[in-house]
């Protein structure tokens, strides 16, 4: 019935027919007649056993490092390979593993050390990270450098391998961090700063822009903005005209990043805009390159209060990992975690949470099916969906369902904070901006659990450790502020306390964002009430005069506002961006 479904289906072109006709023939489909083939054809073989659903056939393929190894010498062929394999995934996520397995079965077991085994490595760990199978990846590469280890102890004076383990450790940095292995990503960031110094001392030609660029990515992820900023701008320094598409856009895109938490937002979108144009002109819009573009533009379009926008583009950044990676893939569960929480911001004034909280379900099973229990990626997901639920059981709570519905939603929202507080602790320790957030987040539910005493403690921990890492006027220090000030307000009858904390949030508000910030309307709204309780009736007055004159602004904005993806900038050279980022504050 197979075959003869196959049969029925009219090929667009005579190659089609001919990769159809050479799978359908399974006796004569051998390894050994599918490896003299050309190597594109190769790779588009095995995409046609992925596209008719061959997927066991394709597994036992996969399986074998010598056919991988083989196929990954094709680099434009690369994304059909990453969809064929992430398909091999979705069916048995063992594949991953034994490949590693095999590696190191093969390091092992050498007679000697050859660059042969070492550049395969390079190639397969380099390949499962852009595949998202970050762990196994980080073992492979790790094996790398301990081979070439050996190969410059053993030969000294010869830079070659120097240079290839500086690229082995690039790679390797790239999948610690991502899957938060901190401690061996420092280890890791120190060791290629040290063999950087020992290449230039012998006086050798680098381009650095790739490699610190994930020196940012690691103090980034670890929420040490300054020095994530600071070696963003180190690999601006290195971008040059020819280094390879790829290497220019991540560079921008995290140096974009690094802008938006350091509240440099001009530089932060000239950035991401070259970055997403950069991806479509050399990629295309199906490409992983473009849906990173696309999350870290939804990043900026977030911070930056642009929050309808950043939706459209969450979503589109997530459509296109679903279409290359599927449902089983970590690249997706983060891509469902970033969505959520868009729209759980853009949704926080209707109430209309059942996306957000599907999203964030999803991210959060996902990631249960890759990682261990207690990896540090669930904590970000967990305090998404604890933020969500909160809201949900305020709403069911005001809608008059039962108080027992009410406090299992609110007691599950305080199981999934204290269990990402306690994760986040464990990884980063009490001074920490996450850390920070992770008490904010538990100070706002006991504020809903009617909990008061507790949430001020909570508030203020916030409150103190963002201020001392962030300065006193952050953006998240505003968030904390507003916080302790509705506590202080509806629940404390602490109305002049309420007043200070609301205007501090406000001024900060204004001198970030300016006046149309989505953000006032809460702040000036808590002041109505405060001076409502407070009887002064010209400050009321006001109040209300603001949010008409701020609803305005708002209606405005909205009107001028243009669809985000229909208006990509058009490309200017390295030379004009690294220009205009000076120009720019």
């Amino acid at each position: 019935m197979a075959s003869a479904s196959r049969s029925l289906k009219v090929p667009r072109t005579l190659y089609d027919t001919c990769l159809s006709a050479y799978i359908i023939d399974r006796a004569n489909m051998t390894e050994e007649k599918t490896r003299n083939l050309p190597l594109n054809v190769q790779c588009d073989v095995y995409f046609k056993l992925h596209e008719e659903n061959e997927i066991c056939q394709l597994t036992a393929l996969f399986s074998e490092l010598a056919i991988i190894g083989r196929l990954l010498k094709a680099q434009n062929k690369r994304l059909r390979l990453i969809k064929s394999f992430q398909a091999v995934m979705s069916h048995n996520n063992r594949v991953a593993e034994q490949l590693k397995k095999a590696f190191i079965n093969i390091c092992e077991n050498a007679v000697s050390v050859n660059t042969e085994n070492i550049e395969l490595g390079l190639r397969l760990g380099s390949f499962l990270s852009e595949a998202g199978w970050f762990f196994e990846s980080e073992e492979i590469l790790r094996w790398c450098s301990i081979l070439l280890d050996s190969m410059i102890s053993r030969y000294p004076t010869e830079v070659k391998y120097e240079r290839l383990e500086l690229e082995v450790l690039h790679k390797l940095l790239h999948a610690q961090t991502v899957y938060c292995l901190f401690e061996q990503a420092q280890s890791t960031y120190y060791k290629a700063s040290n063999l950087v110094d020992s290449l230039r001392a012998k006086q050798q030609v680098l381009n650095l822009a790739g490699l610190y660029a994930e020196f940012s990515v690691l103090y980034f992820f670890r929420s040490q903005y300054d020095e994530a900023f600071k070696w963003s701008n180190e690999a601006l320094k290195e971008l040059k005209p020819n280094l390879p598409a790829g290497v220019v856009i991540d560079v921008l895109r995290q140096a974009s990043k690094a802008c938006v938490v350091k509240r440099k937002f001009q530089k932060a979108e000239l950035l991401i805009k070259q970055a997403v144009t950069r991806a479509v002109q050399a990629y295309d819009f199906s490409h992983p390159k473009y849906a990173d573009t696309l999350l870290d533009y939804g990043f900026y379009l977030l911070n930056y209060d642009s929050i309808s926008h950043s939706v459209t583009v969450y979503k589109a950044a997530l459509d296109v990992r679903k279409e290359i990676f599927g449902e089983l893939n970590l690249q997706v569960a983060v891509a469902n975690e970033d969505l959520a929480y868009a729209l759980y911001v853009h949704e926080y004034s209707s109430g209309r949470f059942t996306d957000a909280q599907c999203k964030a379900e999803k991210a959060i099973e996902t990631m249960a099916k890759i990682l261990p229990a207690d990896h540090l990626l669930l904590a970000s997901s967990k305090r998404v969906l604890a933020l969500i639920l909160e809201e949900v059981a305020i709403d069911m709570n005001a809608g008059m369902v039962s108080n027992d519905a009410c406090k299992a939603m609110l007691d599950k929202a305080e199981e999934l904070h204290k269990t990402a507080l306690r994760l986040t602790m464990a990884a980063f320790g009490e001074e920490n901006v996450q850390t920070a957030k992770h008490y904010g987040n538990l100070g706002r539910l006991y504020q809903s659990m009617k909990k008061y005493r507790e949430a001020e403690e909570m508030h203020l921990k916030a409150i103190t450790i963002k201020e001392k890492l962030l300065g006193e006027e952050d953006y998240e220090v505003a968030l904390s502020l507003g916080h302790l000030a509705s506590l202080y307000n509806y629940h404390m009858n602490h109305y002049r306390q309420a007043e200070r904390l609301y205007l501090r949030s406000i001024n900060i508000g204004h001198k970030l964002f300016g006046p149309g910030y989505s953000g006032l309307e809460y702040d000036y709204r808590g002041l109505l009430h405060v001076y409502n309780e407070m009887e002064d009736a010209q400050k009321v007055a006001d109040y209300h005069d603001k949010i008409r004159r701020w609803r305005a602004l708002r209606e405005a904005q909205n009107r001028s506002d243009r669809p985000v993806l229909l208006n990509l900038e058009p490309l200017i050279s390295i030379e004009e961006i690294l220009g205009k980022f000076k120009l720019f504050k």
